[in-house]
């Protein structure tokens, strides 16, 4: 029998196997929830716990079944301390929660090194981080020059972040590009966010050019044939096309006037111009980074 042949269904078999610890730790939280009154703490906690063990010992001896077991894991320990904080409410703020889940998990996905872990890991940090920031800001979204010192650790810490899962330390982390890009996603979208909530305040915030810095540095980094990724460039791209147009209407509109018309006219051509030079830079270092690797 040819090896090839059965590729697609150990495929299957692995597939099935994630969606079943997905669920079955999804099927856990929601029973839990749903027998509140008849249980008790007690019952709760010896099976949430319970779970968390036996799912770690599993991840750690059975080898062909450690991705599935290591997710189960994973999410029975984010049960765990949600039910922990719901049952004694602490009083702490929520990113300490995703903060010390993803610092607990840690090893488990460094010891998995699977995207299967990594994946759900880094939505879980990403979460703390802005969770954080929420929290720093004074549980708020205002944007202003007074917390730009905030946002600019926020931006690091997604910086580092993606660097950690990034391709050119995988043989290290074992993270795959799946990991990498929702986390160059994620980012990505904070930095533009946060960018765009600059414009809309009635006094200008500098986030808006340092966003456009920080975007630009991290579309140079990429360029390394190395660090490349088509769709991390392209969302850092598609985020500097919107900030800019967003920019340019509001340099447009913050004039007054009537010639409405002509200012969205030169508006939409800007836009179809960052579109179509977007594109091609895209494509020439896509083909620059093919050739090096060749």
């Amino acid at each position: 029998m040819n090896p090839s042949d059965s590729l697609p269904q150990q495929r299957l078999v692995r597939g099935v196997a994630l969606l079943a610890a997905a669920l079955l730790g999804l099927g856990v939280v929601m029973w839990i929830a749903a027998n509140w009154q008849a249980m008790g703490r007690v019952g709760h906690f010896a099976l949430l716990q319970s779970l968390v063990l036996t799912t770690g010992l599993g991840a750690a001896f059975l080898l062909p079944a450690r991705p599935a077991l290591g997710l189960l894991c994973l999410l029975s320990v984010g049960a765990l301390f949600a039910y922990f904080g719901q049952t004694y409410q602490t009083g702490a703020d929520p990113w300490q929660l995703f903060a010390l889940w993803a610092a607990l998990t840690l090893p488990l996905c460094w010891a998995t090194r699977s995207d299967v872990l990594w994946a759900p890991w880094a939505l879980v940090a990403a979460t703390a981080i802005t969770l954080w920031t929420y929290a720093q800001g004074g549980q708020h979204w205002r944007i202003d020059a007074a917390h730009l010192q905030l946002h600019l650790m926020a931006w690091s810490a997604s910086f580092a972040l993606a660097v950690a899962l990034s391709p050119a330390l995988a043989r290290h982390t074992g993270a795959g590009l799946w990991s990498f890009r929702l986390v160059a996603a994620l980012g990505v979208t904070g930095i533009a966010t946060t960018a765009i909530g600059s414009l809309l305040q009635i006094h200008f915030a500098p986030q808006y050019p340092l966003g456009l810095l920080v975007l630009a540095l991290g579309l140079a980094a990429l360029c390394v044939p190395k660090w490349w990724d088509v769709f991390a460039a392209s969302a850092i791209m598609l985020s500097l096309n919107v900030l800019l147009v967003a920019g340019l209407v509001r340099w447009l509109f913050d004039g007054g006037g009537r010639d409405w018309v002509g200012r969205a006219l030169l508006i939409g051509l800007v836009a179809a111009g960052l579109l179509a030079a977007s594109v091609s830079l895209l494509l020439r270092l896509s083909h620059r980074s093919t050739r090096a690797a060749a």
